[in-house]
């Protein structure tokens, strides 16, 4: 039986993403799918850190109104028929992030037509508005089949979580030191779990595949829950 063959589409800001497709894509690749991957990449740099508190309110509030940011032209082998593709990217206030909406609007139906799409999504846990955007972006673009995403929530509690996040976007360093709110929030970003987590549901998904199971029918438990780092 030939391997199947899978497109991975990504944009990671600060390679929380990156990190867990790693993982994912070894567990798929274990299961012998064939597995292409892409990244998406901005024509002009986006600074991580941003830096300042000012800038990081000003690009919360330009991406919450889905601000898209241009990018790079993809590779033409990107543009075939795939047994699926995956579209994995950050939440940035709400909303996929800009650089995925760049590549809906520049090349959306020449990507996704006739196409099965799983998203995955990496978020501080607000992930259903991005992924109910996403899902009629990608139904515009004529898509055979939107699966039920993938979905990784930074595992600190709220509100530490989100304040965190905002902190370490504004040039601040919340999980270093000793103070006080190191304790609360210990690691930005993903833990070590997540991606171990995420290497389990890559051969989940590759045997699936490989096995010729019905794609629709796939049904992933979405790890957002507390966890350590």
């Amino acid at each position: 039986m030939a391997n199947k063959r899978v497109l991975i589409l990504s944009y990671s800001y600060s390679h929380q993403t990156r990190n867990l497709l790693k993982t994912m894509v070894a567990g798929m690749e274990e299961e012998g799918v064939e597995i292409v991957w892409e990244r998406i990449f901005t024509v002009e740099k986006l600074r991580f850190p941003i830096g300042t508190i000012p800038s990081t309110f000003i690009m919360m509030l330009q991406t919450f109104f889905r601000k898209r940011y241009p990018i790079n032209p993809l590779n033409e082998s990107a543009f075939q028929d795939w047994d699926m593709i995956i579209l994995a990217g950050p939440t940035w206030s709400y909303n996929p992030s800009g650089p995925v909406l760049s590549l809906l609007d520049d090349e959306g139906k020449k990507l996704f037509k006739n196409q099965t799409v799983l998203p995955m999504i990496s978020c501080r846990g607000y992930w259903r508005v991005h992924y109910w955007g996403l899902k009629s972006l990608l139904n515009k673009c004529d898509v055979k089949t939107v699966l039920s995403p993938i979905v990784f929530s930074h595992p600190t509690p709220e509100p530490w979580r989100t304040i965190g996040v905002f902190l370490k976007l504004a040039g601040r360093t919340p999980e270093a030191g000793t103070s006080w709110f190191r304790r609360v929030y210990p690691k930005y970003g993903h833990s070590r779990k997540q991606v171990e987590k995420a290497g389990y549901l890559g051969k989940e998904l590759g045997h699936d595949i490989q096995s010729g199971m019905e794609l629709t029918g796939l049904s992933f438990e979405t790890p957002i829950r507390t966890e350590t780092a």
